[in-house]
């Protein structure tokens, strides 16, 4: 009864969001044989049942209507594009959910890497060696670079990028050739591209999902990064890495982020953890003389003795505000 259940809820779901046609839009079609919606709708049950499709295909075939071959073609094609679905399907959730909330809601996008581990392979394409920042040792896989949207409350996954190395010389195994055409070759290329780009391109297909801040830990934030982000019509909120590589510019000269640290004081507020606030300029490389003001909030470690800075190119925020906002970045952890 309970699988009953659930079924019926998915057969819902999947007529409530027009699964047909998005699959239509993201050139998911068989000339024939069984549909491709009816494929998905089955291997989605089998998550919410509990059941895995490699031992249901073995044990219990005659609960699926499709065989081992028509599952595995279909999961395996390099002409559908999973990740225009996601996103489509993302954005009719999001736009649901905003019309039930109040338009005082700042909703953001989050950015966020992290291990895609596949130590026990040997075959998979692109695959190299990525750090581990965990156990602090290198394991093979990926980085998986996140894309996600949230409103404080609800957390949406809109795209993500699996990165391998720029460089040849570091992948393990090299790519099979494919026609350029496909989604498979774009996906590959897309996995040798630069972390920038690859965030850049996400906000791109994410042009369309309401979200006026992003994002990240400070991984990201590098001056380049912030300003091409904001070249996107969308503001940055992020943690700042404490290094002497990065430079600040304040009244006249460009100054590492601990020496700003002393212009803002010493006393916290009790309540918040602020200790002040410092308006700076950043320019995305050295010879360019274009500067670009940002704020930069200063809040006391409650953990520690330390101090955490973090910084918005939106100027009319708050103190306070800017470290509610950047609060909902844990959202995507």
């Amino acid at each position: 009864s309970n699988e009953n259940a659930v079924t019926s809820r998915i057969d819902q779901y999947f007529i409530q969001n027009s699964f047909s046609k998005l699959l239509k839009r993201c050139n998911f079609y068989k000339e024939s044989g069984i549909p491709c919606v009816t494929i998905l709708k089955e291997l989605f049950t089998l998550v919410f049942t509990g059941k895995n499709l490699f031992r249901t295909l073995e044990m219990r075939p005659e609960e699926l209507s499709f065989r081992k071959n028509t599952a595995y073609r279909f999961l395996n094609s390099g002409h559908y594009n999973w990740s225009k679905l996601l996103l489509l399907l993302a954005s009719k959730i999001i736009a649901f959910v905003n019309s039930l909330t109040s338009d005082d809601r700042k909703s953001v996008l989050i950015f966020d890497d992290s291990l895609y581990s596949r130590s026990r392979s040997k075959k998979v394409e692109l695959m190299t060696r990525v750090f581990d920042h965990t156990t602090h040792k290198f394991v093979k896989g990926f980085r998986m670079l996140t894309l996600g949207w949230s409103d404080g409350n609800t957390f949406l996954p809109i795209g993500f990028s699996l990165l391998s190395s720029q460089r040849p010389e570091k992948i393990l195994n090299p790519a099979k050739p494919l026609d350029k055409r496909t989604i498979a070759y774009k996906r590959r290329a897309e996995a040798m591209r630069s972390t920038t780009d690859a965030l850049i391109n996400l906000l791109h297909c994410a042009a369309n999902i309401p979200g006026k801040y992003v994002l990240f830990d400070s991984w990201f934030a590098h001056p380049k990064t912030i300003l091409r982000v904001k070249q996107e019509k969308r503001d940055v909120i992020c943690m700042l890495k404490i290094t002497e590589k990065i430079h600040y510019h304040h009244n006249g000269k460009w100054q590492p982020l601990q020496e700003l640290r002393k212009l803002t004081g010493d006393m916290a507020d009790d309540k918040t953890g602020i200790v002040g606030s410092i308006t700076v300029q950043i320019r995305e490389a050295k010879n360019i003389q274009e500067l670009t003001d940002v704020k930069i909030v200063f809040v006391q470690d409650k953990r520690s003795k330390n101090w955490l800075a973090l910084l918005s190119t939106d100027l009319e925020l708050s103190e306070e505000e800017v470290v509610r906002i950047y609060g909902k970045r844990w959202d995507i952890e």
